[in-house]
């Protein structure tokens, strides 16, 4: 069974998420923790847990979500995975890092590529990666059909969506996204977003006003 944490991390209120099973093996979702405490904060719950990070797999790369890749690839040299349609979005981090405060910004290297209809293997569990693109145009989703979740990054929160206005978002495409791949789930599958609390699917439908 699939044990999900989750963190908030970095001036964003990003949320970083660590998923594991009974084998010990996790799986680093996302981590955009940014500063000693943070990194404590994420080192901590790993080691109390006994856990093995095998790979940082990530729903998109804007800047909230990245900070913490390359050290994380490091301490644990572990490879980082984000889908190909998103790697310019990684590269235009350091033009803009700055501005956020975070001038010391480390680009990790990508290890490989997050391809739609595959699988993230850890342990003896699975996720099947989901194509979402609009908030980014190489947004994926995670999804355990097993336990009925979606690590959705930023593409659905409770009651509003991902934002289209940063560079290479677009609205139609989100709203494609939404309903195409993830309103086709199940109304009792629960969305840990990218910000924020979880929802769930049959939440979003109902009462989602970007989505009536």
């Amino acid at each position: 069974m699939i044990q999900v944490q989750s963190f908030t991390f970095n001036p964003f209120s990003e949320n970083t998420y660590v998923l594991s099973d009974e084998t010990g093996e996790a799986v680093i979702i996302d981590p955009g923790c940014h500063n000693k405490a943070e990194f404590a904060e994420l080192y901590q719950y790993i080691e109390t847990n006994a856990l093995k990070p095998i790979s940082i797999v990530n729903t998109h790369a804007h800047i909230d979500h990245v900070l913490g890749v390359e050290a994380i690839k490091i301490k644990y040299n572990i490879p980082f995975y984000l889908h190909q349609l998103d790697e310019p979005v990684l590269k235009a981090v350091r033009s803009y890092a700055s501005n956020y405060g975070f001038p010391a910004f480390d680009e990790p290297a990508i290890d490989g590529y997050l391809k739609e209809g595959e699988k993230i293997s850890f342990g003896s569990s699975q996720l099947d990666i989901l194509f979402v693109p609009g908030h980014a145009p190489g947004h994926v989703a995670f999804v355990s059909h097993e336990q009925q979740f979606v690590i959705g990054g930023d593409v659905l929160f409770r009651q509003s969506i991902g934002r289209t206005d940063l560079p290479a978002g677009n609205f139609d495409v989100l709203i494609n996204s939404i309903k195409t791949q993830l309103f086709t789930l199940g109304d009792a599958y629960k969305v840990y977003a990218g910000h924020m609390g979880p929802t769930t699917i049959g939440f979003e439908k109902k009462n989602n006003p970007f989505l009536k």
